[in-house]
């Protein structure tokens, strides 16, 4: 019985998957999972795509490692898989909590877990009636959040199962704040009602925390984070143009995030996570915010080659030359002074500030070949197989 990574495009991620599984001796087998025919009926399971039929392929696995892009498409991934037998990582429930910002954060609360102070109103902000009027609720949803958060210290509307900063929205004016309930229309990033934060005042950096767990194992944190920084925007997301760096993580916040693992992994026998944290640093910071900007630009100059080589079309074509080129554009850029000088900041101000950390959010298929891996120096790929065998070997 073998390992099959489901996916639905071959990106550098799946790539880095492929490529260390060779490297560590692991026979992996593929299935997509998008132009591709599920069909169930009392004769049997068959998946077929247009020119090859997987069913065999899929009969002959034992381990699903279920690294579709989409949340839906992984979430009906995980389940049809779990239910023709085979085991997932993640499972089909780590993949229902991480699916939406709310349910994660309501498991991380029972578990007494620092999270931002968030508030639901299920009601969306528009209702339109079978005649077609529409009924508004803007005013009486911003009448509930600024019940519960302060408006001049900032509320942030999130889309619940949004992505890459997608749909977060900063308000700091009652104007602002019914504006942006108002554009939290039904979708399929937010499925139902409006979610709101208080605005953590975390500086100008997040954190990304990798936790992992095998098989008969105890589950890990990796020691460093990967840290996403810059003054761009109140989004820190490197999709939004911001800088990577690594931090090294306190003992305490690496239990805490242990602790974030198990939570969501509950059940599971193995799994892995990338959780965002925040720390809440308000006036106690480390450094001057005109120092810091000054060094941004000099690092984000030297970043420029790290970009062109993620642009360059050489990834498609010849995977491992290509990431020996990314591997030395990304040393030159970690080796700058400026690089070392923000680091330092960073760690000495999450070391200042641990008890102020809190988690938001949690990603059940993070990205990681391109930031996470040159930053911290974790192949996630190897946590990923290695939780996948496990659930073999044992």
């Amino acid at each position: 019985m073998s390992i099959a990574l489901l996916y639905e495009r071959s990106e550098s991620d799946e790539n880095g998957i492929k490529f260390t599984a060779q490297q560590l001796g692991i026979d992996l087998t593929y299935i997509p999972f998008r132009k591709i025919a599920l069909s169930i009926s009392k004769n049997g399971f068959s998946a077929k795509t247009k020119g090859k039929d997987y069913t065999s392929i899929i009969n002959g696995t034992a381990v699903v490692l279920n690294r579709a892009q989409s949340k839906n498409r992984r979430l009906q991934a995980s389940y049809i898989m779990e239910m023709l037998g085979k085991k997932t990582l993640n499972t089909s429930q780590s993949e229902f909590i991480c699916y939406s910002k709310l349910r994660t954060l309501l498991h991380l609360f029972k578990e007494g877990i620092p999270i931002p102070k968030t508030v639901f109103v299920p009601c969306d902000s528009t209702d339109t009636l079978k005649n077609g009027k529409e009924i508004h609720n803007e005013k009486d949803i911003a009448d509930l959040f600024e019940q519960e958060i302060p408006l001049e210290e900032g509320i942030v509307i999130k889309a619940d199962a949004g992505t890459h900063g997608k749909m977060i929205m900063l308000s700091k004016t009652r104007e602002e704040l019914e504006a942006s309930i108002k554009e939290t229309k039904s979708s399929i990033i937010n499925p139902i009602g409006v979610v709101a934060q208080e605005l953590v005042q975390k500086w100008f950096y997040d954190l990304r925390i990798i936790v992992s767990k095998e098989k008969g194992k105890h589950p890990v944190c990796y020691h460093t984070a990967m840290a996403r920084a810059g003054f761009k925007d109140f989004r820190t997301n490197t999709f939004l143009g911001n800088l990577v760096f690594h931090a090294k993580l306190p003992l305490s916040i690496q239990e805490l995030a242990v602790k974030c693992g198990k939570t969501l992994g509950k059940g599971s026998e193995a799994w892995i996570f990338a959780l965002d944290a925040m720390v809440d640093v308000k006036d106690n910071k480390n450094a001057d915010d005109v120092y810091l900007k000054g060094e941004l630009d000099k690092a984000a100059q030297a970043f420029g080659p790290v970009q062109k080589v993620k642009a360059d079309e050489m990834r498609l074509t010849d995977f491992e030359a290509w990431t020996v080129k990314l591997e030395k554009a990304f040393n030159g850029y970690k080796n700058i002074e400026s690089y070392e000088n923000i680091k330092n900041i960073i760690e000495e101000n999450v070391e200042k500030n641990k008890s102020a950390l809190v988690f938001h959010e949690s990603n059940s298929c993070p990205e990681f070949w391109e930031n996470t891996r040159l930053a911290t120096g974790l192949n996630v790929a190897i946590p990923l197989l290695n939780g996948a065998q496990s659930l073999i070997d044992h």
